[in-house]
């Protein structure tokens, strides 16, 4: 592997590490009486204020690029961020959290369909063996089998979510438009923030928060402590990280990196809430850890600066 993809997967470690803290972070403000769609609401719309300005930085002498990409910063808003996140509300409400979350990552197969039926990059043995393992890792990490309570309407609104997820690689890996990562990041939060907003003003989800001290690694802190991490670390850094690494990586590699955001949200929910993990879910990681190994092997070596193939391929 070339120093390109040693910093592709070191963003994309460092993004699912940084989304995989939002559980734990956004645990406290629940716990408090914010509902999950005010949590992440602010999370959402304090990422987008915080990459305003680097965005406008990133953009001197780009701005004829937003002519071209504003249609996927739209996209990206609309489906990657707003839509993946109420989405997942809209499943919970029917399904338990973990069978919530396998469906959402399911996401990972969409992108290698896409990237089947869109670019003909057939999955090779090697893919699919990776695939397998990935997923029944992510099952044993959810530890899904205590949760089978199964409804059709939540299943639907599960799937979407994963649609979604696969939104969000596909976009980030498509580097077509010229807009530079943090401005894609910055746009699309911004679409998502006010996507957000609007279905809270409308009813489509609960939406309540306050601004009562939280608990935060077992100390109580005001509001604005766990939502500045929340926002700039959960949010802001873990998106721009996410488009950098794609666009690295391409879409397929990089999917299959983002699962490891469950076992960092295990490791953070150890060192934040005490929640020690069980064997199952070490077992389920080191599946995961398998599988994207064998995705990466089927891979091949990357040129340099390579983002074509899967890198203009929405992944």
């Amino acid at each position: 592997m070339n120093r390109y993809n040693w910093l592709g997967l070191a963003l994309a470690l460092a993004s699912s590490a940084a989304f995989g803290t939002s559980g734990s972070l956004a645990k406290g403000l629940l716990v408090a009486g914010w509902s999950p769609a005010g949590a992440v609401t602010w999370r959402v719309g304090l990422g987008a204020l915080a990459l305003l300005l680097p965005a406008a930085l990133a953009m001197r002498g780009r701005w004829g690029s937003l002519a071209r990409g504003w249609p996927t910063v739209l996209l990206f808003g609309l489906v990657a961020v707003a839509g993946c996140q109420l989405a997942y509300f809209l499943a919970v409400e029917r399904l338990s959290v973990a069978i919530a979350l396998l469906l959402e990552y399911l996401g990972v197969i969409l992108v290698v369909v896409w990237l089947w039926l869109r670019r003909a990059q057939r999955p090779r043995p090697l893919t699919l063996v990776g695939a397998c393992l990935a997923v029944l890792g992510l099952v044993l990490v959810l530890d899904v089998f205590g949760a089978v309570t199964i409804d059709v309407v939540g299943v639907v609104w599960g799937l979407v979510a994963a649609f979604g997820l696969a939104t969000f690689f596909v976009v980030s890996a498509d580097d077509r438009s010229g807009l530079p990562p943090i401005a894609m990041a910055s746009g699309g939060l911004l679409v998502g923030a006010a996507v957000l907003l609007l279905a809270g003003w409308a009813g489509v989800v609960p939406f309540a928060w306050n601004t009562s001290d939280v608990l935060l690694a077992g100390y109580r802190v005001p509001w604005w402590l766990d939502i500045a991490p929340l926002g700039l670390f959960a949010a802001a850094f873990a998106y721009v990280a996410g488009i950098f690494a794609a666009r690295r990586l391409g879409s397929k590699l990089a999917s299959f990196v983002g699962l490891s955001e469950v076992l960092f949200a295990v490791l953070w929910a150890w060192l934040l809430l005490g929640e020690l993990p069980v064997a199952v879910q070490l077992l389920g990681g080191a599946l995961i850890l398998a599988g994207v190994i064998l995705v990466k092997l089927d891979e091949g070596p990357r040129r340099e600066g390579a983002t074509a193939a899967a890198g203009t391929a929405p992944r």
